[in-house]
C-alpha cells in the first residue's frame, strides 16, 4: 500500500524558516515530503561542469538534508526532467496534493503548466504560493489595473500598499512534527549529474546592520564593502525576502529602493514576458545596426578593452562570479553603446557567469543600460568610464586590485576614443529611434 503524503517542490526558495508554500503545505494535513528536481532542462544547457551556482544548489541541498535527519524526515532530491521525475513520484507515493512557491520566468510559468495538466489528469491539486517576492504580478499596478512601467511611481506605491502584514514570517517551524517521518534518502552526488564542486567559499547570508546603515554612503565605491552581497540568497530563496525587506525598512531605505527595483524587474517580466524572450522593451531599438565586432567582443569578455573600470569589472566577474552594481551599470553601457554591440550578447554573458543570474534584474538591468528598455537611462547618455572612475575609485583601489599591470608596458590602449564612440552611438541610436 502506497503512503500518503503531500508534497512539497523546493525551487527558488531553498530553506525551511519563512517559507510561505512549505507552510501551507505542512498544515493542509497529509504528512509533507519535501522534493528538489535537478532539472535537465536547465542543467543540459550549462556547458560549465563546474557552475558553481549548481556547487551552490547542492551545498544548500546538503545543509537542508541535515535539518531534516535532526527531526527525523528527509529531502528526497531526484535529477531528470520535472514530468518524468513527478510521474515516478506519482507511481512510488499516493500524492493528495502538491505545493511550491511560484516562480515568474517564461521557462518555469511553462514547466509549471505541464506539470499542473499532469497533476489534474489525476485530480491531485497543485498550488503556489507567492515567496521570492514581497508583492507579485498585479498587487502593486495602476488605479486602472494597468502595470507600471516606470520606476519611481511603482516604488511610491509599493511603500504604500506595504504594511506589517505582508512582512511577517511563516511559521513553518511551527508544524516541523507534520514533515513525513521516514530514514534519509540518499541524495545524488554533484558528479552523478555531472558536474563538479570547485571548493570555493560563497558569499555569507547574514544580513549586517552596520552595513546597511552605511549603504547609502559606501554602495556606488566598488574599492571598499559597501554592498550586502546578498543578491546570491535572494535568487535561490536562502534567505527570505520579507526579513531582508523588514531590515531594509529599519535601517536603510536606500537598499529597501534596490529590493524594490528587483520587484519590479520581475513585474516586468510577468506582464511583458517578451523581454526575457530577446525582445527590447521598446521596439524601435531592436532596429540599431550593431557592429556585432567578435574581437571587440572578446576584448571585453577578458578585460582587456583599455578602459581600466571596465576591465576591472570583466576581471572581477571572470574571476569571482560577482560584479559590484555601479561597476556592471558602465560595463554593460560601454558594450552596447562605445562598441555598438547587441546588448543581448553581454546579457548572456553575465548569464553566464554571474552567480546571482536572475533573469528579470540581468534582462531589466541591461535593458536600462542599453538604453532601451523601461524606465531606461536615455539612449543619448552614454557613461564616460574614465570620469566613473575618478569620481567613484578615486585611489584606484579597486582597478588596481584587478587589473594590477595598468602603469605597465603590457596594458593596452584604449580599443576605442570616448568622444567617437559616443557620437557613432547616439548617431545609430537616432537612426532607430527615428526609423530612417
Amino acid at each position: 500500500m502506497k503512503t500518503a503524503i503531500t508534497i512539497f517542490w523546493f525551487r527558488r526558495d531553498l530553506r525551511l524558516e519563512d517559507n510561505a508554500g512549505l507552510y501551507y503545505a505542512l498544515k493542509s494535513g497529509p504528512p509533507v515530503l519535501p522534493v528538489f528536481i535537478f532539472d535537465k532542462n536547465i542543467l543540459d544547457l550549462l556547458d560549465n561542469k563546474t557552475d558553481r551556482r549548481v556547487e551552490f544548489i547542492y551545498k544548500t541541498l546538503i545543509a537542508i538534508q541535515e535539518q531534516l535527519e535532526k527531526i527525523h524526515s528527509t529531502l528526497d532530491v531526484r535529477y531528470g526532467r520535472p514530468a518524468e521525475v513527478f510521474r515516478q513520484l506519482l507511481d512510488e507515493y499516493e500524492v493528495k496534493a502538491v505545493y511550491t512557491s511560484t516562480d515568474y520566468e517564461p521557462y518555469a510559468t511553462e514547466r509549471d503548466r505541464e506539470i499542473g495538466r499532469l497533476l489534474n489528469d489525476e485530480r491531485i491539486p497543485f498550488q503556489s504560493h507567492k515567496d521570492q517576492v514581497v508583492f507579485e504580478k498585479n498587487e502593486v499596478v495602476k488605479e486602472d489595473g494597468s502595470p507600471y512601467t516606470i520606476f519611481t511611481p511603482y516604488s511610491r506605491k509599493w511603500k504604500t500598499v506595504l504594511n506589517n502584514f505582508y512582512l511577517s514570517s511563516y511559521p513553518t517551524e511551527k508544524y516541523f512534527n507534520h514533515f513525513l517521518q521516514q530514514e534519509p534518502i540518499a541524495t545524488p552526488t554533484l558528479r552523478s549529474i555531472g558536474f563538479k564542486a570547485t571548493g570555493e567559499p560563497f558569499p555569507a547570508d547574514r544580513i549586517e546592520s552596520q552595513l546597511l546603515i552605511r549603504y547609502q554612503q559606501q554602495r556606488d565605491y566598488p574599492g571598499v564593502n559597501g554592498t550586502t552581497h546578498l543578491a546570491l540568497h535572494l535568487r535561490f530563496g536562502t534567505i527570505s525576502i520579507r526579513k531582508l525587506a523588514r531590515k531594509a525598512s529599519e535601517l536603510s531605505e536606500t537598499f529597501l529602493n534596490e529590493l524594490i527595483w528587483r520587484e519590479f524587474y520581475q513585474m516586468i517580466l510577468w506582464h511583458f514576458p517578451q523581454v526575457g524572450k530577446g525582445k527590447a522593451f521598446k521596439p524601435a531599438f531592436d532596429r540599431i545596426q550593431w557592429r556585432n565586432d567578435e574581437k571587440e567582443f572578446e576584448k571585453w569578455c577578458t578585460g582587456q578593452t583599455g578602459y581600466p573600470f571596465v576591465d576591472a569589472g570583466m576581471r572581477e566577474l571572470n574571476s569571482t562570479g560577482f560584479m559590484h552594481n555601479r561597476v556592471r551599470m558602465v560595463v554593460a553601457s560601454f558594450l552596447a553603446k562605445h562598441l555598438l554591440i547587441d546588448w543581448r550578447w553581454g546579457e548572456t554573458y553575465f548569464a553566464e557567469r554571474l552567480l546571482d543570474f536572475d533573469l528579470a534584474a540581468n534582462n531589466g538591468n541591461w535593458q536600462w543600460a542599453a538604453g532601451c528598455g523601461c524606465d531606461a537611462a536615455p539612449y543619448f547618455r552614454v557613461f564616460n568610464p574614465a570620469l566613473q572612475a575618478k569620481k567613484f575609485d578615486p585611489d584606484l583601489r579597486y582597478i588596481r586590485r584587478w587589473v594590477p599591470e595598468l602603469e605597465e608596458l603590457g596594458y593596452p590602449p584604449p580599443i576605442v576614443d570616448h568622444e567617437m564612440a559616443r557620437e557613432r552611438a547616439i548617431k545609430a541610436y537616432n537612426k532607430a529611434v527615428k526609423g530612417s
